[in-house]
């Protein structure tokens, strides 16, 4: 079977497709029955700098913003290998590897370039449910008819063709269900293609950390070590009812997911649940005159990318670090629904005046939750004429930057201040 990269058994490798060749080739008892799958780009955004300019091919690429008091969003395997780790401090990550080239995150070419691979998706199957902008399940249950050729082999096919029409590579997971078919797809990373069937979810799951079970974060893991539970093969072996008297639903869960059970469906419906923007700082900012210029373009940011995907929200939420990195959080719900960045701006401008008291931060943010459908969003307001004014204003201004591009117009705040890194 011709396929796109070795198998979890590396005993594969001693042969070679007759068809091609390769020596990388995908064997298992199970893989012509599994449809479901979890796709993941390599190194997205770095990959899609290096495609870009092949002249970063063979050197360490880290992507962020913010200089060294920013975090990285990703790095690309030569980076990978000298430690550098996505969520990193920019400084750390520079300390390990000072030769990488840094680039500022352009999210606008990244997910039209993750729209690119969406589509090619949806040829394959309506049950696309996106985890993020460069990852996603797909259930490809009845579809050998239509593509001639078992759910394996049409998804070797897609990531060939998405490396050959898009110019960067992805790892295929093959599960018995979405738990499986996540963790598989990161055995063999970068251009991987892994499968884990039903039959050997168990041995396989057995001497893995419990931390590779979906929800099990740091608090949970360390509870779980107090109660000397390290291993995924420690919870096969305990009753279900303890574990949810233990642990409450979450014990369900480990129950199930300890052996390989997992019955969530791909769900094309998957509701995106938040859209927002931060920036963190060079050296920590105290003063409002500083903070609200940025605080409004992060909120056209945020508009921008409600306005593009045709929902608005209820609730406003502001995001402030301190430097000590403690995370704030401030919320507001809105009267009505907005998509608009003034109303975002506006009610963000207000939380941030009651925070600041003396205080500086390092990093601010501005989202919007709850969302809904455009068409609920921003009636027309009878009693705040000012809003009314600016609604109109902004309408115009954005089919200004349609025309010539986002930065044709901007907001006179905007003009007096340097455009941040975002």
């Amino acid at each position: 079977m011709r396929a796109l990269s070795s198998q979890t058994d590396r005993r594969t490798s001693l042969f070679r497709c007759p068809a091609c060749g390769s020596p990388r080739i995908v064997s298992h008892p199970e893989l012509m029955d599994l449809t479901v799958a979890h796709v993941d780009c390599d190194a997205f955004y770095a990959s899609v700098e290096k495609r870009d300019n092949p002249q970063l091919r063979d050197r360490p690429v880290i992507v962020g913003g913010g200089g060294r008091r920013g975090v990285v969003s990703t790095a690309c395997y030569i980076a990978r290998i000298r430690g550098v780790k996505s969520a990193m401090p920019m400084y750390k990550a520079l300390d390990a590897c000072p030769d990488a080239v840094v680039i500022s995150p352009n999210m606008a070419k990244y997910s039209a370039v993750g729209r690119d691979i969406r589509r090619l998706m949806l040829e394959l199957t309506p049950l696309v449910e996106p985890i993020s902008i460069d990852e996603a399940f797909l259930d490809l249950s009845g579809t050998e008819m239509l593509h001639g050729a078992a759910p394996a082999l049409t998804l070797a096919r897609l990531a060939a063709k998405v490396e050959t029409e898009i110019g960067i590579t992805l790892s295929v997971g093959l599960g018995a269900n979405k738990f499986l078919a996540k963790i598989a797809s990161d055995l063999d990373k970068p251009r991987g293609y892994a499968v884990i069937g039903a039959r050997e979810a168990r041995d396989f799951l057995a001497d893995k950390s419990v931390s590779l079970i979906w929800g099990v974060g740091k608090a949970l893991q360390s509870q779980l070590a107090a109660n000397g539970i390290t291993r995924i093969g420690q919870l096969q072996g305990m009753d279900e009812t303890d574990l949810m008297k233990r642990y409450g639903a979450m014990g369900k869960r480990l129950a199930k997911l300890s052996i390989g059970e997992d019955v969530r469906r791909v769900s094309p419906d998957r509701e995106t649940k938040s859209v927002s923007a931060e920036t963190t700082f060079e050296t920590d900012i105290g003063d409002l005159g500083t903070l609200d210029p940025i605080l409004r373009r992060l909120s056209e940011t945020v508009s921008a990318r409600l306005k593009t995907a045709g929902i608005g929200g209820h609730t406003v939420v502001l995001k402030l670090k301190t430097p000590d990195f403690k995370t704030i959080t401030r919320n507001r719900q809105l009267n009505d629904p907005t998509r608009l960045a003034d109303r975002i701006w506006r009610t963000g401008h207000q939380m941030l005046s009651k925070e600041l008291e003396g205080k500086r931060f390092r990093l601010i943010g501005i989202g919007v939750t709850d969302l809904c459908d455009a068409d609920l969003c921003d009636p027309p307001d009878l009693v705040d004429e000012v809003a009314a004014k600016w609604a109109k204003a902004e309408s115009a201004m954005d089919k200004l930057r349609g025309k010539f591009g986002k930065d044709a117009v901007n907001v006179g705040m905007l003009m007096k201040h340097d455009r941040p890194k975002t």
